[in-house]
């Protein structure tokens, strides 16, 4: 059978694509390919769940806040005969925290972000401490409060589209891509590891951070790595008051969780390449040092449970590859390279690639400088203090 758009990949990314895909053309033949239909080493199924729009670059901004608009009425965008998943949204607040030497970056994203539409308080040490008196702001020379911003369950959104997906019509098919194949000058046909290949006019490479080996397959090269991550599970003797998602620029990230915390430092310096072992170092030697600084009351914190995923890394800027390369491969499209980002941008991107694959161009939101045209430069299009 041949496919109009066959989708490598089933988690986040290939799943809003494939719903974006039916919803802009109901009369598209869908298939997404996915190795392991549990998720279980799935990078959003591991992940924090959080969404935020502290970005200084006006693409993540506009898909933060189409993304995040559409989490919150996640339950009524994916309702099947009216049952609507919950995907347990919680509007907490998102607080970036930054040194001196940094505070006109901050208020120059802080400007940017208010020109989009973003609500924002930015802060000095001393309102800092007003508001959150466990913290030691001693180092701190500004911190910005998202306070619409939160997170929600990843696995529940993850499963919320693929219900939908499968609603639509579209088709699954349990296996791995290995490979896509070209024939008389177009990829034709996408190679499993164990059925037969599967044909189809266009090809969506969206399997996070196992994307670089496909693309290659053609002689596209993506500069996509998959890194270890921790999150771990931690409470503290300590009563605090309540908490947003802390962030700050040397990547301590936690939140609230039930009677806990949920958090990490994410080491940048981790070996590139697929590794879900634990490290029973990680928290103590990292996490908990991190937290103790920021708040006193961590110092008697106590870690419950540790667990490790993968960030698909954009090795090239951090930011994610959303496009196809136009001049050799028109009818292959790339959405992947998140870094960390993917849950929080998945609504905004997958209606992206749909409506390139559609209607020939993106619609809603330009996402041109995120292309593979940045690849192929050799341009990097970063974030500006905002990881």
């Amino acid at each position: 059978m041949a496919w109009d758009v066959c989708i490598v990949g089933g988690g986040i990314m290939g799943l809003s694509t494939a719903v974006f895909l039916k919803r802009l053309d109901p009369g598209l033949s869908v298939c997404v390919v996915e190795p392991d239909p549990t998720y279980a080493f799935a990078s959003t199924t591991l992940a924090a769940g959080g969404a935020r729009r502290l970005f200084s670059r006006p693409e993540n901004i506009e898909m933060s806040n189409y993304s995040i608009d559409f989490l919150k009425r996640f339950g009524a965008e994916m309702a099947v005969d009216g049952d609507a998943p919950d995907v347990g949204w919680r509007e907490e607040g998102y607080l970036f925290l930054v040194p001196p030497a940094a505070v006109a970056m901050l208020e120059a994203n802080v400007r940017l972000q208010e020109s989009l539409g973003v609500e924002v308080v930015l802060m000095d040490a001393t309102e800092l401490k007003r508001r959150y008196p466990s913290m030691t702001v001693d180092d701190v020379g500004a911190a910005e409060l998202s306070p619409r911003d939160g997170w929600c369950d990843p696995s529940s959104v993850l499963q919320g589209f693929r219900r939908m997906a499968r609603t639509l019509g579209v088709a699954f098919v349990q296996d791995r891509v290995v490979g896509l194949e070209e024939t008389g000058g177009r990829v034709r046909r996408a190679i499993l590891q164990a059925g037969e290949p599967l044909v189809a006019d266009r090809f969506v490479i969206a399997a996070g951070a196992w994307s670089a080996p496909v693309a290659a397959s053609i002689g596209m090269t993506l500069p996509i790595s998959p890194m270890r991550r921790f999150e771990h599970f931690f409470d503290t003797r300590t009563p605090i008051e309540p908490l947003p998602f802390v962030k700050d620029l040397a990547r301590l990230a936690f939140r609230p969780e039930g009677t806990g915390y949920t958090g990490t430092v994410v080491n940048s310096d981790e070996p590139r390449g697929v590794n879900f072992d634990p490290d029973p170092t990680h928290f103590e030697a990292m996490v908990w040092p991190a937290l103790a600084h920021r708040f006193p009351a961590f110092e008697a914190t106590r870690c419950i449970r540790s667990w490790a995923g993968l960030y698909e890394v954009c090795e090239l800027d951090g930011n994610p590859v959303i496009g196809n390369w136009r001049d050799r491969h028109p009818n292959v499209h790339v959405i992947a390279g998140f870094s960390g980002h993917g849950l929080m941008h998945a609504p905004a991107a997958g209606r992206g690639i749909a409506e390139l694959v559609v209607h020939g161009e993106f619609r809603s939101i330009d996402l041109g400088r995120l292309g593979y045209d940045r690849v192929l430069r050799n341009e990097p299009y970063a974030e500006l203090g905002i990881l």
